[in-house]
């Protein structure tokens, strides 16, 4: 049954105390009954920005390459039913001022039919393909995967027919709570395998990178230099600001988009 608006509204009121119920995911009778309403099954997974990777540096033949946004394209190709919120919960909550509000998720699959009509809306496969395109240049950084916290708040009973497309700012994002969260849940949002972040001999410990721009707190500064640590989820955020362009993104595996297309076909349908 679609959530009525007063759910949202009390949801919204929420929010803001995100970071405080993250906390007690600590505690293990607590974390087991987040895992079991809002997390059991999920598996999202954050795609690199495109702006941020270096083609003609990173493989051999960048004319064969496959940028990220292809997950995104893909899914959105195959979706028999593709919905936009009118808005983004998170920044709506936190009343944003420096990102798009209006710019919310997008949401692909059969359940969407299932979304209160007063939240968004059904478009088309061109809609949904320049929403994307207008959350890029808005500099948000898009997640994808299957999340059970939107089955639950949207009042969905089929989450297996429910793909979510988050287009997050570093400001608001939901998942700013991971570094917060008991590991065990965390480590259910991802980087895009077969990618990594380096630091490079560039970097003059400026600092720029640590200033309120990982979504995770993956920056740590050693030895008067900037430090990736195995928190980081790949987003590409600080590559784009390092004044020294001291961070770059390695591609360990060229299949990295075919792979994580084949990930997430195993936990959602948006076909049927």
């Amino acid at each position: 049954m679609a959530r009525p608006l007063w759910f949202v509204k009390l949801l919204k009121k929420t929010f803001p105390s995100i970071k405080l119920l993250a906390k007690l995911s600590n505690l293990p009778i607590l974390r087991n009954i987040f895992d079991l309403l809002l997390l059991k099954g999920d598996d999202i997974i954050y795609l690199p920005k495109d702006t941020v990777i270096k083609i003609n540096q990173s493989v051999d033949q960048p004319d064969n390459y496959i940028l990220p946004k292809r997950v995104l394209e893909y899914f959105i190709e195959k979706a028999n039913y593709r919905w936009i919120m009118n808005f983004c919960i998170c920044r709506s909550s936190m009343k944003c001022e420096d990102y798009p509000i209006e710019l919310g998720c997008l949401f692909l699959g059969k359940s969407v039919l299932e979304i209160n009509p007063a939240l968004g809306r059904l478009v088309s496969k061109q809609e949904a393909l320049d929403h994307i395109k207008n959350c890029s240049k808005a500099g948000l950084v898009h997640l994808i995967g299957r999340n059970l916290l939107d089955k639950q708040w949207l009042g969905i009973k089929e989450g297996k027919k429910l793909l979510t497309i988050c287009n997050c700012c570093p400001c608001c994002c939901l998942w700013r709570i991971v570094p917060i969260l008991h590991p065990s849940l965390s480590k259910k949002v991802k980087k895009i395998p077969g990618v990594k972040v380096v630091i490079t001999e560039k970097c003059i410990g400026c600092g720029t990178c640590m200033k309120d721009i990982c979504f995770v707190n993956a920056i740590q500064m050693r030895e008067n230099k900037a430090y990736i640590t195995d928190q980081c989820r790949a987003c590409g955020r600080c590559m784009e600001i390092c004044p020294q362009n001291a961070i770059e993104l390695i591609i360990e595996n060229d299949d990295y988009v075919n792979r994580a297309i084949e990930k997430i076909e195993t936990l959602v349908n948006v076909e049927d």
